[in-house]
């Protein structure tokens, strides 16, 4: 997964642009794509789930984010078997998952879409917050659209998986520490004395998940999720958190 680069990159620009998630008890930002018509993108086809890029880390005392290996292989066994759950209820044909090999050269064309969706998903982030849009990806009424694509490159993942479609999911989610709750606490109530709000910050759940058209390298939908709550470390938060990453699916 060197190849990605762990998109810590991408997962941080997230949480700037998304200061406000940090009071929030879940937001999601659902998008997807039009076609000519202006009417909303369906997906018709085979959907393969692309191995998942997923960190969990410990927010220590002093804020520092200290990556949980443990954590991580368990979140990257529960999260993707809790997708396949839920999307075998849907309309789709789901093909076996592709696993991107540990030893992938990223100057492949495999390597480059990976890492070429990562940049895409960032900038429909960036690009998508109010104040933000830009002029090519806004409609005749001034509106933001998805008008975002991977070009035709994408054809190499079709081969390789007989796909339509690709799904990409990012994670990064972190715990605090029993350090770092008792500050937050303590910071919370002294606020409270002062008069005002004095949030430490605690743990935090940022997602992102993109579905790619295989046939045009067009990003047909996505997704952004933020939470102060949640756990990838069992099932049952895996799967609270794969039905807000699967929110508004154009089926």
């Amino acid at each position: 997964m060197n190849v990605r680069g762990r998109a810590a990159g991408l997962l941080a620009g997230i949480v700037l642009s998304l200061a406000l998630a940090s009071t929030a008890h879940a937001l999601t930002r659902p998008k997807v794509a039009r076609d000519s018509n202006g009417q909303s993108v369906r997906l018709d086809g085979s959907l393969v789930l692309v191995e998942p890029d997923i960190e969990l880390s410990l927010v220590t005392a002093g804020g520092l984010h200290e990556p949980r290996k443990d954590w991580s292989e368990t979140a990257r066994r529960l999260l993707p078997a809790a997708l396949r759950r839920e999307l075998a209820g849907r309309s789709l044909q789901l093909q076996p998952d592709f696993d991107i090999p540990d030893d992938l050269d990223p100057a492949s064309t495999l390597g480059q879409i990976v890492r070429l969706n990562e940049a895409v998903a960032l900038s429909i982030t960036q690009y998508s917050q109010p104040g933000s849009q830009l002029a090519t990806k806004r409609d005749p009424r001034g509106r933001a659209r998805m008008d975002w694509s991977l070009g035709p490159g994408v054809a190499t993942l079709r081969e390789a998986t007989g796909a339509d479609y690709a799904m990409f999911v990012y994670v990064r989610d972190s715990y605090a520490s029993g350090g770092r709750t008792a500050l937050r606490v303590f910071g919370l109530l002294l606020g409270a004395a002062m008069g005002g709000v004095l949030d430490i910050g605690g743990g935090l759940q940022v997602g992102v998940a993109t579905i790619v058209d295989l046939r045009s390298g067009q990003v047909v939908w996505y997704n952004l999720i933020a939470n102060q709550s949640g756990d990838l470390r069992d099932e049952d938060g895996a799967r609270k958190t794969v039905r807000q990453v699967l929110q508004k699916l154009p089926l």
